[in-house]
């Protein structure tokens, strides 16, 4: 008989338990949160240029962890560490330039990294990382190089010269953009002139101001991704770009070339790093060695036609494009051409030039 009434007593107990909890889900923002918050799927924010990943592959991550992918863009290494430095936070990713890496590092902004969750780091070319700044992945994994040259239409550039001296044209005037960062026009300038672009020799720095104030009066402006368009538009005639991204309108815009200036040019690599503080920590690490996976590798440089130091990555990729010397310049240029670097206690110095030749007349 007891048992009976403890029976009964349960089932009585489940439906109603059962009634009040679905009368909580109906009535209750609290049980409400936390439903959403168990079913929703993780988000991992992602701090990087536009344009500069193959959203298949983004869209593979996320059905394979059950995440997805917020991405903020910035135009420069140097606007992204000044909203940064300003306070803007709750990234988990950064993908920036090499040199800003090795400041923001230094300034404790970043986190050094743990091989052990980053198994296919093994997969980064050796040779290269001769050369990279952070030579042994510290605190960064290599993404993409990159140089930055000259993008134009061939139907409307009449004699095109591969000199940074293009920029001096008077026929071209308001039909020529600038990247909108520092380091890129001061160095071009800089390479101009015959020098190294990471020069700290006050006279050399103030020649090449002298220079890009002279190369202002005739570009329309300094942009980066509004002169992508513009280009491929008919708007500008001749822009200084990254060889990737010239490459990505050249597909859809067969008028269009692309040439390493003779002087030579930047040579960066951008790198993937984790920020000090990141909510989503496991999650970075997953996705950058996501993005190391050879086939996943491989199909980012199709999409994005820059040249990862990936070496069983680079095997999978056609020769016509290994060899392509916009994807990576020719000897003659490279021997030319520099490594941007982190040039420590002169970065004031190319802020203040900076700003005189964006106030110039």
């Amino acid at each position: 008989m007891k048992k009976k009434i403890i029976l009964v007593v349960s089932i009585v107990m489940i439906a109603a338990l059962t009634a009040c909890l679905n009368c909580s889900n109906q009535n209750s923002p609290e049980i409400e949160s936390l439903s959403t918050a168990l079913s929703a799927p993780k988000e991992l924010k992602v701090f990087m240029y536009a344009d500069y990943i193959n959203p298949e592959i983004v869209k593979d991550f996320e059905l394979r962890n059950n995440c997805k992918i917020i991405m903020d863009y910035f135009d420069s290494n140097e606007s992204m560490y000044a909203k940064i430095k300003a306070g803007a936070a709750g990234y988990d990713m950064y993908i920036c330039t090499s040199y800003m890496i090795k400041l923001m590092f230094e300034q404790k902004m970043i986190q050094q990294l743990d091989h052990s969750k980053i198994p296919n780091f093994i997969n980064v070319d050796t040779e290269y990382l001769q050369i990279a700044l952070d030579k042994n992945m510290d605190h960064s994994v290599p993404y993409m190089t990159s140089f930055a040259g000259i993008a134009y239409n061939a139907e409307k550039v009449k004699d095109f010269k591969p000199s940074w001296k293009m920029f001096e044209r008077a026929d071209l005037k308001k039909r020529m953009t600038l990247l909108n960062d520092h380091r890129e026009v001061i160095g071009a300038a800089l390479k101009t002139l015959g020098f190294n672009l990471n020069s700290k020799n006050e006279k050399e720095l103030e020649a090449a101001k002298q220079l890009v104030i002279k190369w202002k009066k005739n570009i329309a402006k300094f942009d980066v991704d509004e002169a992508k368009r513009g280009l491929t538009a008919g708007e500008f005639y001749l822009i200084h770009a990254y060889n990737g991204d010239a490459l990505q309108f050249m597909k859809e815009n067969p008028k269009l070339a692309f040439a390493a200036p003779e002087e030579g040019t930047t040579l960066s690599c951008d790198d993937m790093v984790i920020p000090a503080g990141a909510k989503n920590m496991e999650l970075a690490y997953k996705f950058i060695d996501f993005l190391l996976e050879p086939e996943v590798c491989a199909k980012n440089m199709e999409f994005v036609n820059y040249l990862s130091p990936n070496t069983p990555a680079k095997l999978r990729m056609p020769k016509e494009f290994i060899e392509n010397p916009a994807v990576w310049p020719k000897p003659e240029i490279l021997n030319k051409s520099n490594i941007i670097e982190d040039i420590g206690d002169a970065n004031p110095m190319y802020s203040r030039i900076w700003d005189e030749i964006k106030e110039a007349k």
